[in-house]
């Protein structure tokens, strides 16, 4: 009997389709393999480590997809299977190590803080007070506020002086400079200023504030350690990263909407404010909220030209400030009380860091929040 067109191309349909494994079997091997993992490497290594069983689990994962895949689906299948199943686990691979910072600094500065450690300096702080502590006898003395206050007024006086900069020279690289020298050389000197390594941004800024205060006067050039020699610090690692990343969503910006402001006779640089910055906003803000979470952690530069504080200073220009970064640092570092009672210095510190973690959040859900209110809204 003749098969029909229809009978044919159903034939083939079903060739292609009848030998596939159910949904859930992939997850099934997963979740089989992370068990075998385990137990493997409770029974090899006498204890239990996260990145050995990973390792075994996910060549066990791999060996299994491929054997039963290719048993049953055929050798195309397989090999597509274990591609994806390798892309599946390098992701899950490179979210352990957040996952487990993430883990270890909420539930060790979550059992720590308190309302005193937010509320408080480490004025007065003794070695007696944490040996009590650690005996049982008091509450967990001392507290970061003036970290607190010293990492944003930093951080904010380093965004004040590298957003307007870092945006202004995107908007000239692609708006204006063309393929010109002028354009080429600040391209070149941005790349360079990205990989400068934050010790020596810090070394420049003090540098800077010593020579100009050497100048003015000459017997003060010790007072170039201040707040604000801490932001242009900053500022120099966050200027190439605000330009780069405003340059590249700038050029996302469809050259349709620039022709056809032009059209309407709209001058350019009221095509690039009415536009294209409205258009871009939303990428642009994502680019500032990298560059502060870049710098809000540093410690080096802030060492360099702020040095450590115990107490609360709210003058950007005169005196040593403290930010979280390097509280954390000089905690563990510099416990108040060596010993066991170092243990009271290190819960302090795990504290800090939490508070610093929840700072970089709120500032990427703030962000987000002000790109949704600028975005332009979709007409019809």
């Amino acid at each position: 009997m003749m098969l029909t067109t229809s009978d044919n191309a159903t034939t083939k349909t079903r060739s292609l389709t009848s030998k596939q494994l159910p949904k859930a079997t992939p997850w099934i091997i997963a979740a089989a393999s992370i068990i075998v993992g385990i137990g493997i490497t409770v029974v090899a290594t006498g204890g239990f480590s996260v990145a050995i069983a990973a390792i075994i689990a996910g060549v066990i994962n791999l060996a299994a997809v491929l054997i039963i895949s290719g048993a049953y689906e055929g050798r195309r299948k397989a090999v597509d299977r274990v591609a994806t199943t390798i892309v599946t686990s390098t992701f899950v691979l490179a979210c352990v190590p957040l996952v487990s910072l993430l883990w270890l600094t909420v539930s060790k500065g979550g059992a720590a803080i308190n309302f005193d450690l937010l509320t408080r300096t480490m004025l007065g702080m003794k070695g007696v007070l944490d040996q009590q502590y650690v005996a049982g006898e008091a509450s967990l003395a001392g507290g970061f506020y003036h970290a607190i206050v010293g990492t944003v007024l930093i951080t904010f006086a380093a965004c004040v002086i590298s957003i307007p900069i870092g945006v202004l020279t995107a908007i000239y690289l692609v708006e204006y400079a063309g393929k010109n020298r002028l354009g080429k050389a600040i391209t070149f000197l941005v790349d360079v200023m990205t990989g400068i390594p934050s010790i020596v941004a810090g070394l420049f800024a003090f540098a800077l504030f010593s020579t100009i205060l050497g100048l003015v006067m000459p017997d003060a050039t010790g007072s170039a350690k201040t707040g604000f020699t801490a932001s242009v610090a900053l500022s120099v690692l966050m200027i190439p990263i605000v330009v780069r990343n405003t340059e590249e969503i700038l050029r996302l910006v469809p050259m349709d909407l620039r022709e056809a402001s032009y059209a309407l006779g709209v001058p350019k640089w009221k095509t690039i404010v009415k536009v294209v910055l409205p258009t871009s906003v939303s990428g642009i803000l994502s680019g500032v909220t990298i560059a502060i979470a870049r710098v809000i952690g540093e410690t080096a530069p802030i060492m360099v030209t702020a040095g450590f504080a115990k107490t609360l200073n709210w003058n950007l220009f005169s005196g040593w400030m403290s930010t979280l970064p390097t509280y954390i640092y000089d905690s563990q570092l510099r416990p108040v009380s060596p010993g066991d009672a170092a243990l009271a210095s290190s819960e302090r510190a795990w504290a800090a860091a939490l508070v610093l973690v929840i700072l970089v959040m709120l500032l990427n859900l703030l962000a987000r929040f002000i790109a949704k209110v600028l975005a332009p809204k979709a007409g019809r």
